[in-house]
Formats: C-alpha cells, structure tokens, sequence
C-alpha cells in the first residue's frame, strides 16, 4: 500500500511576512517624515541664526556710522551701551518679530593712544526661542600719518604741470589744477570736499572725489595731550619764540649710535638726541646758522658759524677755522680771502664740535661754549655709550624704551625748536611754536628700502608745530655769497638739495623761509636750474593753509616728495587722527554665558 506526503497549513507564516513587511514599510514612511522634518527644523534654525548674524553685522556697521558722525557717542574708557534690547528692522523697514539687539561701543586694545585709538563695537542678538548671536568688530580711527598731502585751505596755489603727488590726497577746500597739459599727476586716491578746478588737467590713477566729507583739522587741544605724554616720560623742554623768522633759541640734533659694533645703528636701543640752548635769547641766529648776525657789514668774514680748512697758522697739519676767529697776519690767513677765494668752505650749526675746538680737524665736544650750552641726560648713562662717545655721554638723550623705560615716544617743546640729523626709533617732536628744519633730517632705515612697515628697525617721525614748520634759509641749505659783490655759491660740505624723512604737520602751514627771494638758478634739482635745488621729502604734509616752498622762476625749492605708505599703517606715537573709524579684525563671539561686563574687561590688556 502506498502513501501520500501529509501537506501542512503555511497559512499563519503568510500573515506574518506579510505583517512584517507592512512594519517595514511604515518605518520607512516614519522615518522619512521624521528625516523630513528634522531637516525642516534644520533649515528653520539656519535660516533664523541666518537672520540674527545678519541683525548683529547691521548693528555694528550702523554703531560705527553713529560715531562718524557723532563723535560724542565713543567714551573716553570702558563702554557705552549704544542700543539697550531695542526691536530691529529689515532692509525694508519691516519690524523682525521676536529679534531684540544690544550695542555697545568703547576703548579697547592698548587704550593710551601711543600706537593709534582702537575700540571695538559688540552687539548681542536674541530671538523669542533663546537663540542668541554675538558679534565684535574692532575700529580704528584713521591717523592723519595715513596722507600723503592734506590741507584745510588751499588758498591761491595751484598744482603744477610737473607736480607728481604719491598716496592719499584730501583737501577741505577747493583743489585747482593749472591750466596746462600735461598736468599733474595723482598717484593716490584724490578727494576734495568741494570741486576740482581744471579738472580735465589731472592724471587720476586711482581716481577722484568731489563733495567727499570733510575732514576736522586738528586743534591745538591735540599738543596739549602731547605735552601730558611728554611730561611723563620726562622729554618736555621749555624753549622761547625769540629770534627771527628761521632762528631759534634751542635746536634738537638725532643721533645714531653703534652700541654693538654690528655695524649698523639700527637696534631697538641705538636711537639718542641731543638739545643745544643759547645763553642769550638776542644770538638765536647762531643756533640755526642764520645770515641775520653772521654777516653785518662784512658778510661771512666775520661769521661764527662758517669757516675753512687752513694748511697754516697752527703747525703743519689742517686747521679748521671760522672766519670771524680767522688771522689777518699773511694774504692766506686772511678772513677775506678764505671767504671768497679759499677751499673746503663749509658752515656748521651752533653748538657744533668744530665750531668749539676748532684746533682738532674733527672737533671736540665741549658741553658749554660762548653762546650756549649743552643740556644734559637726566638719568642713567649706559656704559656702551661712555665708551663710544666719552665726552658728550651724559648729554645724550636715550630716545626708544630700551634705555629710557619712561619714553613715551613724544617729544614736546614750549616755543620754537630747531631740528636735524640721523632719527633712530618712533618719535613724535610736537613744539607750540615753529618746527625749523636747519639741515637734513632722515631716518638710519631708508623708508624707501624693503624693510617691512612692522619690522622693529622701521623708523617713524611726526613733526607736530603749534605754527608753522619751516625750511630755513640758512647757512647750510641756501647758496651764500661771501661779500655783497660775489655771486651766490653753495657751502655746505654736499650737493644743494635737502632731504627730510618724516610726516609733517602744521597747524598753519609747511613752507620754505624766504621761498620767494634771491637768489636764482644757483643750484641743479635733476638737471632744472633753481635756486636752492631739490626739496625732498618722504613721509606726508598735513597743514591747514597750503604754504609755498618755490617759484617757477626759479628762486626756492623744487619739490620731490615722496610718500611713506608705513606711516599709515605704524603712525608716530599719539600722532593726531582724523576722528573717522575704519574696519579693523572682526570677531565671533561665543554666546553661552555672555556678560558684557566680563567680556569688556577682557578687551583691556594690564597696564
């Protein structure tokens, strides 16, 4: 007999696959409107946080406006609150439901101004939900330093045919071009806050603006904040406003010095200067090697600033003599004859080594001659300098904090001050009275080389005058005649030109004494005859009123001015600036926990 497999009942095992997939299918659907509406939720706080980052960058650019305009609204320390929880709009005007702002604005960074004035705008965004967004946005306002030609008022002169301006150009008044092509050339942004005169003269390389804002011109309130940073580091110097126009009671000579014998004076405390004071206020001339006193009716014979190198009359080797001490024994020693016919002419300002010890070819110093004296150095002499400079040790004035930790870097005289030679370090020299720039005045780093503006050898020099900063007409820049019948000649020891490094800024204007008197076309500048040659300058101008320096029939200066892009960005220590704040680094600020007060003290580094 045969059988028959029994068939068993699958049925229930049906149901449950089919329950299973059914599961599946459900969790997928799930999980998919779970994906879908995470990422809904994603995109809604992306999209909100989107919208609060965006309230909070409106906020600081809209604080920065506020004290453009408004310079009131930034305090002298700590903080202001600018916007206390106020309701924001968008770009249309349109309230933004639930989003409330705080702004606050104030000093930040090294608040003493010696390196610029910094500050920061912080604003806090929140929204009904607790999100919540921090933003900072550090500003700076810009220094003065940072133009290359700035004025208040233009006045009568005109920008020639040859003028060639390098960097930022900005004029309160109306800028006029001379009529001629081809005229001058701006190499840097040129703005006025009125019109262009003969505007279609101009070579714009960077462009032009008319109507632009105008600028506030410093205030002499701005030397009085010189003179507290003065005082305290104990360079504040009381001169006098005697003497005439380009003379001076006291004078300021820089100094570099070697202290390593590395063979450069370009190391943080290598930079020194040294003030000269007359005795008596009526022989100012003899400070600046003025004419006025030096010549009388006998002209440069009886000078006491010039003289020339004598094979005779002390010995067999050279002699320096000036011509007021010269002999009248034979026709070779004669004052005359060395003054119209003699060689190795030369003129020396006053105080002068060889002006005082005139029987060594190289002088020595003396801290106190007939006219005046030598100021000496209030603190400690280093031993290096004794050893370098035996004499005159403790009259040289240590100028970078290396050696003299309480130099804040300004120099601040009560009157007029004279001022020349070598610059090692970062100086402002303010003077309530005229600046006179009685021979070349330049840095130990050439500030047309490649040094970089934040090395430590970059030099920096602001000159800051209550009046007027002036090119004098003296013995060693201006061609001279020996007696009133000669022709004029040159008698510094080097060509005609003058060089000056630094910015410049006067509170009346920048000029040149005596732009507009004999002599003329005496000496080359580039190949052009003119009076006293080249007039160059690297740095920048900043004057109220727009002063000449020369004349185009050749009497005074050509101009060759160059401009230091450096002194923009590292400006002279507390030097004056425009008010106007810029953009600086810009900052995310973490959010959890935020205090205001707690974050601000975090701004302000120890003293």
């Amino acid at each position: 007999m045969s059988s028959r497999p029994r068939m068993k009942n699958r049925r229930g095992i049906a149901l449950i696959v089919v329950l299973m997939v059914a599961l599946a299918v459900a969790a997928i659907a799930s999980g998919a409107t779970f994906l879908s509406l995470n990422t809904s939720l994603v995109s809604t706080y992306h999209s909100r946080l989107s919208i609060l980052e965006s309230v909070a960058d409106a906020g600081l650019e809209q604080a920065r406006s506020a004290m453009n305009a408004n310079d009131s609204l930034y305090p002298d320390s700590g903080y202001v609150v600018y916007e206390n929880g106020v309701s924001v709009t968008d770009a249309a005007g349109t309230a933004i439901p639930g989003v409330t702002r705080w702004t606050y604005v104030g000093p930040s960074g090294i608040t003493s101004g010696q390196y610029g004035i910094f500050g920061s705008v912080v604003t806090v965004v929140e929204d009904g939900t607790g999100n919540r967004v921090v933003r900072r946005l550090e500003v700076l306002q810009e220094s003065f330093a940072k133009y290359a030609y700035f004025t208040d008022i233009e006045g009568n002169i005109v920008f020639g045919a040859n003028d060639v301006l390098f960097g930022p150009v900005h004029s309160n008044d109306e800028i006029e071009l001379q009529n001629v092509a081809p005229g001058a050339t701006f190499w840097g942004l040129l703005k006025t806050s009125q019109t262009i005169v003969n505007r279609a003269r101009g070579n714009y390389n960077a462009g032009f603006q008319e109507n632009a804002p105008e600028i506030p011109f410093p205030e002499t309130q701005e030397l009085t904040k010189l003179l507290a940073q003065a005082t305290a580091g104990g360079t504040n110097f009381t001169s006098s406003t005697a003497g005439g126009e380009g003379q001076a009671t006291m004078r300021i000579e820089f100094v570099a010095l070697d202290l390593n014998a590395d063979g450069d004076s370009t190391d943080a405390d290598e930079g020194f200067m040294k003030i000269y004071r007359i005795t008596t206020n009526t022989n100012a001339w003899y400070v600046t090697a003025d004419t006025t006193g030096n010549f009388g009716s006998n002209g440069l014979t009886r000078s006491w600033n010039c003289g020339h190198i004598s094979a005779s009359g002390t010995g067999s080797h050279s002699t320096f003599r000036t011509f007021r001490r010269h002999q009248t024994g034979t026709s070779q020693d004669r004052a005359t004859w060395a003054v119209n016919n003699g060689t190795n002419r030369t003129c020396y300002l006053g105080g002068s080594n060889i002006l005082n010890d005139w029987t060594s070819p190289a002088g020595r110093f003396l801290a106190t001659d007939s006219l005046g004296t030598w100021v000496a150095w209030t603190g400690v002499v280093d031993s290096r300098v004794s050893t370098l400079r035996p004499d005159e040790a403790s009259y040289l004035w240590p100028v970078t904090r290396a050696l003299n930790p309480n130099f804040k870097g300004v120099i601040h005289v009560t009157g007029k001050v004279a001022v020349s030679g070598k610059l090692r370090g970062n100086i402002t020299l303010a003077a309530t009275n005229d600046i006179i720039l009685v021979d070349n005045l330049t840095y130990v780093t050439n500030p047309g080389g490649n040094v970089p503006c934040n090395s430590p050898t970059r030099d920096i020099l602001g000159l800051f005058s209550g009046t007027d900063i002036v090119v004098a007409d003296n013995l060693l820049n201006s061609p001279q005649r020996g007696t009133t019948s000669l022709t004029y000649r040159t008698w510094a020891p080097r060509s005609g030109d003058e060089f000056f490094h630094g910015v410049v800024l006067a509170l009346d204007q920048f000029r040149a004494e005596n732009h507009d008197q004999d002599p003329q076309n005496v000496e080359d500048c580039s190949g052009a005859n003119n009076a006293r040659g080249c007039l160059y300058l690297t740095g920048g101008i900043i004057q109220n009123t727009r002063g000449p320096v020369g004349q185009t029939n050749g009497r005074g200066y050509i101009k060759r001015y160059q401009y230091d892009a450096c002194a923009g960005q590292n400006p002279p220590p507390y030097f004056p600036t425009t008010g106007h704040f810029i953009r600086g680094h810009y900052y995310e600020v973490e959010p959890t926990n935020f205090d205001i007060d707690t974050f601000w003290s975090l701004l302000i580094p120890a003293p």
